[in-house]
């Protein structure tokens, strides 16, 4: 009887301390199963050969420039990706397609930064109208932005607002491929499949604002705008401004002072974000021949490097775990960081455009509410984000009861979605490599998409 009384209370501890020690021990879990079951034989940087000192010159190197080709983990990104991976502008392999691409999205992405700025702010405030009704507002912040950006971007692509039905298949569409690189949800390729015929009908209508890459068929343009514009962008976008306004959320000193006016300081606080809460944890690429590290060390062509951003971001702060928007004053901040990229090796083509429009959405929300939040901020935020928004001038009561609500949620939360993140996440790892849709398109495409002609085997091979 002792036995199982003391069992029992062990049990019982278990499970209530569970939000403590069970997702972390769950998260190390799937990165294990990902790293077996993918395959690859990945070189992370920065590591114990390669430190940050030598980070961005590896990366930049002209032969570590592959995307998609001879890599495992491609299968696995073609995969949450699809429809249209292969012209998705970042797994284009270098070549005339990519410049051909990269031309149009500058394109379509350039004009005056007030204009652009103006269009964030007035999106920015339309979705806000819609959802903040009363002095407290629970929402999540990514799904919040998410109308944000597709109403941004579709205003960017075609030239004109964006009407409620568009809206919602871009949002289904995007909230469907990141919640399946979260691993919190899986694919649905029919809700993709809706946002892909309305584009099909803007594009046959010559409704895009810009001429679209010749390079590319009428199919492979309508893929390369959903995936470029109405996937990467509005994702993205709509991460980095979860994790800004949940970073302001979590230290209202950092928010009353943005919300005071101070737009010099919101330079630091959106480097201090995109330092701690990187929107790439890895990036990946292989290599296009032999890259000699040093006299003693040559990575063969085909190698697969992967460059952690968070760890390289981490290198050279004092206390880089801490949230610090003043460090960005002090000599050497900027020594390793990388929010969009190394410009030697195809940094964001949003690189100008992304400060401009997320100080002028900032600005706006501060402008009408003032976030708070208690739960946990990780760089993946699989749980988008919870957080109160106060509108500006209200003391409503219960807010402390409301923070409270949220903490302990947030934690119970975070052990239940830890589990389904290993389940689905291995349930689409080995879904995506038995499909190999990278693998399977360059065995009959060449890196420029050309059709691959296979040559009828030998006498000798058919004598064998």
């Amino acid at each position: 009887m002792r036995a199982v009384w003391v069992t029992g209370v062990l049990a019982a501890a278990a499970v209530l301390t569970a939000p403590r020690w069970l997702p972390a021990r769950v998260v190390a879990l799937r990165a294990k199963v990902f790293e077996k079951v993918n395959g690859d034989h990945a070189i992370t940087f920065p590591n114990a050969d390669v430190g940050p000192d030598r980070f961005e010159e590896v990366y930049g190197h002209p032969a570590a420039n592959g995307r998609s080709r001879g890599a495992g983990l491609s299968d696995l990104f073609w995969y949450w990706l699809s429809p249209g991976p292969e012209v998705h502008q970042e797994h284009l392999e270098a070549g005339p397609r990519y410049d051909d691409v990269a031309r149009t999205t500058r394109a379509l992405l350039s004009g005056p930064g007030e204009v652009l700025a103006e269009a964030a702010a007035r999106c920015t405030g339309r979705v806000l109208d819609e959802v903040v009704t009363g002095p407290v507002t629970l929402v999540r912040l990514r799904d919040l932005m998410m109308p944000v950006w597709a109403e941004y971007f579709h205003e960017l692509v075609f030239g004109e607002p964006c009407p409620r039905e568009a809206r919602d298949l871009i949002v289904g569409h995007a909230d469907d491929v990141v919640t399946s690189l979260k691993c919190t949800g899986l694919r649905h390729p029919a809700r993709r499949a809706r946002l892909t015929r309305y584009l099909a009908r803007r594009v046959a209508a010559g409704d895009v604002r810009r001429p679209l890459p010749s390079s590319l068929s009428p199919t492979e343009q309508v893929h390369y705008l959903q995936g470029t514009f109405f996937n990467t962008a509005v994702v993205q976008m709509s991460e980095a401004m979860a994790h800004l306004l949940l970073a302001l959320a979590r230290h209202p000193h950092v928010a009353a002072r943005l919300a005071g006016g101070d737009e010099r300081y919101f330079a630091h606080v959106l480097d201090e974000t995109l330092r701690l809460y990187p929107l790439f944890g890895i990036a990946h690429r292989i290599t296009t021949a032999d890259l000699a590290l040093d006299e003693r060390t040559t990575l063969p062509a085909g190698s697969v490097l992967c460059f952690s951003y968070p760890d390289y971001h981490a290198r050279g702060h004092a206390r880089p775990d801490v949230f610090d928007p003043d460090r960005w004053t002090r000599p050497g901040a900027r020594a390793h960081h990388i929010p969009f990229g190394v410009a030697a090796n195809r940094p964001c083509p949003a690189w100008r455009l992304s400060p401009l429009a997320l100080r002028a959405a900032t600005f706006e929300v501060l402008r009408r509410v003032t976030p708070r939040s208690t739960v946990t901020h990780t760089r993946s935020l699989p749980s988008r984000g919870p957080c109160l928004l106060v509108r500006v001038g209200e003391s409503p009561r219960g807010l402390a009861a409301l923070d409270a609500f949220l903490r302990v949620r947030d934690r119970w939360e975070d052990v239940w979605r830890s589990v389904v993140q290993l389940v689905l996440g291995t349930v689409m790892v080995l879904h995506a490599r038995r499909l190999r849709l990278a693998g399977r398109y360059f065995d009959t495409h060449d890196t420029q998409g050309r059709p691959v002609r296979r040559q009828p085997p030998s006498t000798e091979e058919i004598t064998e």
